[in-house]
């Protein structure tokens, strides 16, 4: 197929990525004026995709008022990220924080309420009070796929999107991408453009070796990230990886959100409290790998001092909601919360500003660097935001990019030679006969990031990580596909590179560290405000190549005051001492 041959279709606001924000975002375009064409692209199927394709526990940031304000979660997520935040986009995700809890809701989404009918919120983080548990969480994407048919929302599923097009002016053109059923190429046409690609989430490796077997939804690999880099949009503090508790051996999170508002805590091997606060921070996970790797270690999900009705109750939610697999699992290891402490572990590296602070630049509209591209969810710079904070930067990015297409009187030009070249690197591995496979290629490079990139990080090992990832990336004319699942994961693998490339680059150029264990230096182990407040930029320079700058921290909408190192006293003297 020549270039000239790709089907085009046109549409006023794309969409790409259908899991939390996309679904909010693309619903919102069409509330914000149904006579606009909006279409959601998604790879896999709409109806069980993205990071709570089997439902979602609990809200981990809801500022519900008579419990909080959003003042003092500014505040919070500002400390907890050591002052590096963006706070105009922070305060407006927390000012609309109640009324998305009362859209969802209304929509059926359940929240666990009190006796009175109020919302029955949990204390976690280490200051304020921001849980609200959802036990009958696993509706959530039921709910969604309701909406989008209901405001005639356009889906297409199985369609890879691989490179965002833009016009002779920088602006947002669409999209190119693939069906991945067929590997017949596509180009869709758009007056703006939202990505909701979620977290780069294989990046590394988890401990199993299994590619698949990823804290984050195996799917968001990172692709949402890579396109926005090659159209030419800023990354922010790539060098803030995501880094999460485990259960030992199992790809999900131990749920100290679930168990610590019940009794549950993190504990060492001797079953001691070491840390104050299960909030996940870089700073907790510092605290959380000292002990891990220190005598006291391995470290433990303590559970086993709890009455019997709570120990039932924790079951139920875990058991039953975002990964149901979790009670199999514990039952094949003979597990049982009521005798055993639960071992824990740490995750692989990735991007994600839904527990970390990296990801594609954004303002408090949403909007990105480049002109009508906007951005939501986990591959966003939004720190800290959660599901929750999906869905309203969905619906922010929604109302943005449905305003940017009114604007817009004309349909965009195309670059026909940019889509020549995509689609010749789209159909490539196609072509090679007995090349590289993709698992053996993403197998490599994952397997460098966790040997050479992996916190603590060490500035040689670092360097040498990079040389080994770009070599890996002269191999890619030797990627070889034998069908479009494969062409997939191929395309995926490049992806993948980009981001791991993307990693090293990042850590290597802020010379401190910051955000606990996120960015944890040896060589360089203080934080230096004097030289490195700020965000980081990653962008394509002019002749291609990544390069590096500063972008200042926004004057502050809440001062910190007095409170803030609170989250660098997380440690228990006790243990500490002992």
């Amino acid at each position: 197929m020549n270039a000239s041959d790709i089907p085009v279709i046109d549409t006023d606001v794309l969409v790409i990525g259908g899991g939390t924000a996309g679904p909010m975002a693309a619903v919102t375009a069409k509330e914000q004026d149904p006579s606009l064409k909006v279409m959601l692209l998604e790879k896999a199927n709409v109806k069980r995709s993205g990071a709570i394709s089997m439902g979602m526990d609990g809200l981990n940031n809801a500022i519900v008022p008579g419990h909080s304000t959003p003042e003092q979660y500014v505040k919070e997520i500002t400390i907890a990220n050591d002052g590096i935040v963006h706070q105009p986009a922070l305060m407006a995700y927390a000012q609309r924080s109640f009324p998305m809890i009362e859209k969802l809701d209304s929509w059926g989404v359940h929240f666990q309420k009190d006796e009175t009918g109020d919302y029955d919120m949990k204390k976690v983080h280490h200051l304020g009070t921001y849980v609200l548990p959802m036990p009958e969480g696993h509706n959530v994407k039921k709910i969604l796929y309701r909406r989008l048919r209901r405001n005639r929302v356009q889906i297409e599923n199985r369609y890879q999107a691989t490179r965002l097009l833009k016009d002779a002016d920088g602006r947002i053109a669409g999209m190119i991408g693939v069906n991945t059923r067929t590997a017949e190429p596509i180009i869709i046409r758009a007056k703006a453009v939202i990505m909701a690609t979620g977290a780069a989430g294989r990046i590394g490796l988890p401990t199993s070796g299994y590619l698949f077997g990823t804290y984050e939804n195996p799917a968001n690999n990172g692709d949402g990230h890579a396109m926005a880099y090659h159209v030419g949009a800023d990354l922010a503090n790539l060098e803030c990886f995501q880094i999460n508790p485990l259960l030992k051996d199992y790809n999900g999170p131990a749920c100290a959100y679930v168990t610590g508002p019940l009794g549950g805590f993190t504990a060492n091997s001797r079953g001691e409290r070491f840390i104050e606060c299960d909030y996940w921070s870089g700073q907790m996970m510092l605290e959380f790998f000292k002990e891990l790797e220190g005598g006291n270690g391995p470290v433990f999900l303590k559970l086993d001092h709890l009455a019997e009705e709570t120990i039932q109750e924790i079951e139920t939610v875990l058991h039953t909601n975002e990964r149901p697999s979790r009670g199999r699992f514990h039952d094949g290891r003979e597990t049982d919360y009521r005798q055993h402490m639960v071992e824990m572990h740490i995750s692989e590296v990735g991007f994600c500003s839904g527990h970390s602070a990296s990801g594609v630049w954004v303002d408090e509209t949403g909007a990105t660097t480049v002109p009508g591209l906007y951005g939501a969810g986990d591959m966003a710079s939004v720190a800290h935001s959660y599901m929750l904070g999906a869905f309203v930067y969905g619906q922010i990015c929604g109302e943005s990019a449905a305003a940017f297409a009114k604007e817009r009187s004309e349909m965009p030009t195309l670059d026909e030679a940019f889509i020549a070249a995509e689609l010749a690197r789209i159909q490539a591995p196609l072509k090679v006969a007995d090349g590289i496979p993709p698992s053996q290629m993403e197998y490599k490079v994952r397997r460098l990031v966790n040997d050479y990139l992996q916190p603590p990080k060490v500035t040689k090992k670092m360097e040498i990580g990079l040389q080994r990832i770009l070599a890996v990336r002269e191999d890619l004319p030797r990627l070889a596909a034998a069908d479009p699942h494969e062409l997939l994961r191929a395309l995926e693998v490049q992806s993948i590179i980009d981001c791991a490339e993307m990693a090293a680059r990042a850590s290597l150029y802020r010379t401190e560290s910051r955000w606990g264990l996120y960015h944890y230096r040896v060589d360089c182990p203080e934080q230096n405000d004097a030289d490195w407040f700020c965000h980081t930029r990653l962008y394509k320079d002019d002749n291609g190549n990544m390069a590096h700058g500063k972008r200042p921290v926004a004057p502050y909408l809440v001062e910190l005051g007095e409170e803030k190192d609170a989250y660098q006293k997380l440690r228990v003297q006790q243990a500490a001492n002992a």
